[in-house]
């Protein structure tokens, strides 16, 4: 399983981040919470998360 990108993180990552300014990235629930909230951000529930992005 793929961790959280976001520094000292070392949750399993469970969405990919589309963020038009910066490179996409896999982080994990609680980042992708957070950092869906700014415009432009586009959030996509990774195939094996297994439903952790509810």
């Amino acid at each position: 399983m793929v961790e959280c990108s976001e520094p000292d993180c070392g949750a399993p990552a469970s969405v990919r981040l589309h963020v038009p300014w910066a490179d996409d990235r896999n982080v994990c629930t609680a980042h992708g919470r957070a950092l869906v909230q700014r415009e432009g951000v586009v959030a996509e529930p990774l195939v094996d998360a297994d439903g952790e992005w509810n």
